[in-house]
């Protein structure tokens, strides 16, 4: 793993609340900013700020996600997710998350990372898929 990451470091990414991101369940007028699209920002921000530190050959997974999300941002808004390394224990990468709209802040939470060797990974899921019968 690189030194390059450390608690700290930093990454900010803006987000336009597209229909795509939002729920529908409770009609046209109430569609917001869902949740699991949410956590699916969050997670491509922490991942992309450690694949920019990270050498070549390894990348990261997801292992937790906590968050509390606090209010509803409109489709069409722009919400701002900031990811901040909290802890770096080995591979282990703990990210303290908070995201905001123009008018409030709309999550916060924390999420963890595990950095992976590409090849080790692709080497583990042959096995696997062999022992599952899949090849």
């Amino acid at each position: 793993m690189s030194e390059k990451i450390h608690p700290g470091l930093s990454s900010t990414r803006q987000v336009t609340v597209d229909r795509d991101r939002t729920i529908g369940f409770m009609g046209e007028d109430l569609r917001v900013y869902a949740t699991p699209a949410l956590v699916a920002d969050i997670e491509m921000t922490c991942r992309d700020l450690l694949v920019e530190n990270l050498p070549e050959g390894q990348d990261s997974v997801g292992v937790t996600v906590s968050i509390a999300h606090l209010a509803p941002t409109m489709l069409g808004m722009d919400a701002t997710i900031t990811v901040t390394v909290t802890e770096v224990d080995g591979n282990k990468i703990t990210f303290g998350i908070e995201a905001q709209d123009a008018v409030e802040t709309i999550c916060k939470g924390n999420h963890q990372r595990f950095i992976v060797d590409l090849d080790i990974t692709r080497q583990r899921l042959r096995r696997k898929a062999e022992k599952a019968g899949m090849q």
